[in-house]
């Protein structure tokens, strides 16, 4: 039998690079490709937090965190109202502390553990990210160690547009270049990697209407490929109304602020300076509840010491640098200039102070522990945004795309492209969701297919 062109085609050069990484190493030739010639700064992978959620690790160890899978998945449990596939998110729970160790030791990841605060839902500090706290530094390595690899290839722009299939088992691929030109590779192995269908705007009014006229904040070529390749072999779908939200997008320069910005204390008013919900909620799910309020906006208000506890971003920075940030030596100068009214901001702030420093319930009900905000402040103008889809194919715990809930031999999905652990909705998304699924099921779907086990 003739030898195939590749041993596996990644399509997706985000969270699919993992993959890519693991397989060679273990011995396999890899082909990824990206239909987008500006991966590098526009997909989702380059512009989420890099934060990553993983359990009972050495970084925890040594910061005297206890943590364990079972704690996490019991975290996802919680956020999700035990929505989520449990089958994926068991997978992904146990394989978050060997994913962080393997970017660490053999692909030289600089990691720390985030301890300076703690996001909505986990009940320990689990992220584990690098300096400047940004996904394009994330990739720019995976993506300099793929170039690396004698093993990998790397084309972009280059686009996934079918998958074959020779009796039931995937035998290869047809990529094409922006101009039409196609080309077929073969391959026994295929990992779509594509991220979901955010970009197009019919799909997210079909399955997400709640967050449909929002900004939308992601790869521009999510486009659902994988649901149309998925789906032409016959493969099942899921959570489709899953998405991960943000409510914490600069109106100004369309850059994350970050929602550091809020647990450290921050407080978020609508046009008349009132706060409307517990901003304790996770930020997913305030999207919408953001999007609901008088002319689909609001304000973060935070204070100098917030501020340069943010600085640890380098998202946060950015929109400091853009001149996002409105400064005020009151709460009445604030309201100025913010145009709001003077009297509602000046009560909120006070109240929320009061509560924060523990002399009356807070009148939202908020109940987690934060700095009191004190002047002079500083106001933030915020946009509802969708970031990016968390419904897609279905898989098990090897990343293996099912069909009547069996797997397609050969075929695997990893991060937008798949179901993610999210449940439905938004309100089930925790921090680190979308990129634990992007590299972990690209991580166990290299595993696989360099030493499968039985179906």
């Amino acid at each position: 039998m003739e030898s195939p062109d590749f041993d596996l085609v990644v399509a997706g050069a985000g969270g699919g690079l993992v993959a890519a990484l693991r397989a060679a190493e273990l011995g396999s030739n890899v082909l990824v490709v990206d239909a987008d010639e500006h991966f590098q700064r526009g997909n989702n992978t380059s512009m989420c937090t890099a934060m990553i959620p993983a359990a009972g690790t050495r970084w925890q160890h040594a910061a005297g965190v206890v943590d364990s899978p079972e704690q996490f998945l019991g975290d996802i449990d919680r956020k999700t109202g035990g929505t989520a596939d449990r089958r994926v998110a068991a997978a992904l729970a146990r394989a978050g502390a060997p994913l962080v160790t393997w970017l660490a030791d053999s692909q030289a990841l600089d990691l720390e553990l985030v301890t300076d605060f703690r996001y909505p839902g986990h009940t320990t500090d689990r992220c584990h990210t690098i300096a400047g706290r940004h996904g394009s530094r994330l990739l720019r390595h995976l993506l300099d160690r793929a170039n690396a690899h004698p093993r990998i290839e790397v084309i972009a722009p280059m686009s996934l547009r079918e998958v074959h299939t020779t009796e039931g088992h995937i035998s290869g691929v047809e990529i094409a270049t922006p101009d039409g030109r196609s080309e077929r590779v073969t391959a026994p192995a295929v990992l779509l990697a594509t991220n979901g269908f955010g970009a197009d705007r019919a799909l997210v009014r079909q399955w997400i209407p709640e967050i449909a006229d929002a900004h939308y904040h992601g790869g521009g070529h999510s486009r659902g490929d994988a649901l149309r390749i998925g789906r032409g072999l016959g493969a099942d779908t899921g959570f489709l109304d899953a998405y991960q939200g943000h409510a914490a997008l600069s109106s100004r320069s369309q850059t994350l602020i970050g929602w550091a910005t809020v647990v450290h204390g921050g407080i978020i008013v609508n046009r008349d300076g009132r706060r409307f919900a517990p901003e304790s909620t996770g930020y997913s799910e305030f999207a919408a509840i953001l999007a609901a309020q008088p002319g689909g906006t609001g304000w973060i208000v935070i204070d100098e010491h917030i501020e340069q506890l943010c600085s640890a971003f380098d998202d946060f920075r950015a929109v400091a640098d853009s001149g996002s940030l409105v400064r005020a030596d009151s709460a009445g100068e604030l309201a100025e200039k913010l145009a709001v009214p003077a009297d509602a901001l000046a009560d909120e702030l006070a109240a929320a102070h009061r509560s924060a420093a523990g002399r009356e319930a807070d009148r939202q009900g908020r109940t987690d522990e934060r700095h009191a905000l004190t002047s002079p402040y500083i106001g933030i103008a915020i946009t509802p945004a969708l970031f990016h889809t968390q419904g897609g194919l279905v898989v098990d715990d090897h990343a293996r795309v099912l069909a009547g809930g069996s797997p397609i031999p050969g075929l695997y999905a990893s991060g937008g492209a798949a179901i993610g652990i999210s449940g439905h909705g938004a309100s089930g998304y925790l921090a680190g969701n979308g990129l634990i699924a992007a590299l972990g099921l690209a991580y166990l779907a290299a595993e696989h297919v360099t030493s499968p086990v039985p179906a």
